[in-house]
């Protein structure tokens, strides 16, 4: 994307600056962010920063391209305040893309969840069989569904991204989402300042783990391509919360046990394995991922070397 007006929702967020530093670079960003999971630190210099919530009116609405990325994001935040959940990432979602669609913009690209497949360890692609085991994951079909209505309705593309465990490090800006950052990043920092990471279980489970960047490029190919539909964004390989520990232990130098403690999270919502089926996105826009994760790990570690 070259010298478009773009408005990335969440843009102070995790994945949301990370998207909107990068997208400054050859355009005009506006980052709207309530500051719940999001801080304007996380944002460079050449990125206008409005603090707002997708629910409110009179929103920047004049762009060319919208990034929603804005959401509570965890099964936790929504079963605490289901209603709050609803309202963020469904009627936040259609407040959003209505407001810079009554304003001209027909580019729309928004985050799904790769949640909504379960437990999986075989890669799972966009067509299989799913539903709803969370007020979060309901609220993510929902912004689909309600995606799909504006492609039709309104002839307006409309990408869903559906992200598989999405990391950085402290070393990024994750750091500010606390207890909701990827587990690649609070167990880096744990086992750096000599504390045993906490894993749920026996640390068997498994995750597919893309790096933000990776996760970034498949966003602006999707604007650029002008995609509509929805598109998984990992890598294809998965590796347990035990396996994490030991790369992690390997590349600081450390030597530190985790501790395991009882999953504190219902057996009945707990994903057990993910894995993701990029194929559909390969073949729309050439995606594939560009971090492996042994160079991941390289670079959540990085900071404390």
């Amino acid at each position: 994307m070259q010298g478009q007006r773009v408005l990335v929702t969440g843009g102070a967020g995790f994945i949301g600056s990370n998207l909107a530093n990068h997208l400054a670079e050859t355009n005009d960003v506006i980052a709207l962010d309530d500051g719940y999971l999001g801080t304007p630190d996380n944002l460079d210099e050449g990125v206008e920063f409005v603090e707002a919530s997708v629910v409110d009116e009179d929103l920047p609405s004049d762009v060319d391209a919208l990034f929603h990325l804005a959401a509570l994001s965890s099964q936790k935040m929504h079963e605490e305040n289901p209603q709050r959940g609803a309202r963020v990432n469904v009627e936040g979602f259609v407040n959003t893309v209505e407001q810079v669609r009554r304003n001209g913009c027909d580019t729309v690209v928004y985050a799904s969840t790769s949640s909504i497949y379960g437990d999986r360890t075989e890669p799972s692609p966009e067509n299989m069989p799913i539903e709803a085991g969370s007020g979060y994951e309901a609220s993510k079909l929902a912004r689909e569904r309600y995606a799909e209505y504006f492609a039709n309705r309104y002839d307006m593309t409309a990408a869903g991204m559906r992200f598989f465990s999405v990391y950085q490090g402290y070393g990024g800006s994750e750091e500010h989402k606390g207890e909701f950052a990827n587990i690649i990043a609070q167990f880096a920092d744990d086992l750096a300042n000599g504390r045993p990471p906490v894993i749920y279980g026996d640390g068997s489970h498994t995750r597919d783990f893309t790096h933000v960047s990776d996760i970034v490029r498949g966003l602006e190919l999707a604007a650029d391509n002008r995609l509509t539909g929805i598109y998984n964004l990992g890598t294809g390989e998965s590796y347990s919360a035990n396996t994490v520990v030991a790369m992690l232990n390997d590349e600081l130098g450390t030597d530190i046990e985790p501790e395991h403690v009882e999953n504190p999270i219902d057996e009945d919502m707990f994903v057990h394995d993910t894995m993701a089926d990029a194929t559909k996105m390969h073949d729309a826009t050439g995606w594939e991922p560009q971090i492996d994760f042994e160079e991941g790990i390289r670079r959540v570690c990085a900071q404390y070397q």
